[in-house]
């Protein structure tokens, strides 16, 4: 007996491919909640930097951690913003581990267009959790990733379990 087909849904990608391109960073001004929608992504936030859920996720979970200041190169960073960059990556892996379980993680920066950046001018750190076989035929043949979970529910979840180092 032949299945019959079940659509995959991840409407939040309609808002990117039919919204309008924001012109200013969406990374800036995150010291403070704002009352704006990104707030709801915005996991932990310490002096210097800060971690969010990316709206536009490669994967469940994927985090970006980021300084507050709109800076494009790692040298730029202050002592303190290093520091506490790298400790928020450390206490994302950790809650991470912990709440989705994954078996491996991509952590990395894309520093410059040529490089992937989205936002070649605020530099920011992913952190992608990965499972053995994620990488399917979903992005091989359609370019498209399936996140199972909205995404304010998994912001929801990971700051009610946020793990520090």
């Amino acid at each position: 007996m032949e299945e019959t087909p079940r659509p995959l849904w991840a409407p939040w990608r309609v808002e990117f491919i039919r919204g309008e391109r924001e012109k200013r960073c969406f990374l800036c001004d995150n010291d403070a909640p704002s009352g704006k929608p990104g707030d709801m992504l915005v996991i932990r936030r310490g002096r210097t930097a800060f971690v969010m859920l990316n709206r536009y996720p490669y994967n469940a979970g994927h985090l970006l951690v980021s300084p507050y200041r709109h800076l494009a190169d790692l040298p730029l960073l202050s002592e303190e913003e290093r520091t506490e960059i790298f400790e928020l990556c450390i206490q994302s892996e950790l809650t991470l581990r912990k709440v989705v379980s994954p078996d491996a993680f991509n952590v990395g920066f894309n520093l410059g267009s040529a490089a992937g950046a989205g936002v070649p001018d605020h530099l920011h750190m992913h952190i992608v959790p990965r499972w053995n076989g994620d990488n399917n035929f979903m992005p091989v043949l359609a370019d498209i990733r399936c996140v199972p979970e909205a995404l304010e529910a998994t912001a929801a979840l990971l700051r009610s379990n946020w793990t520090e180092a």
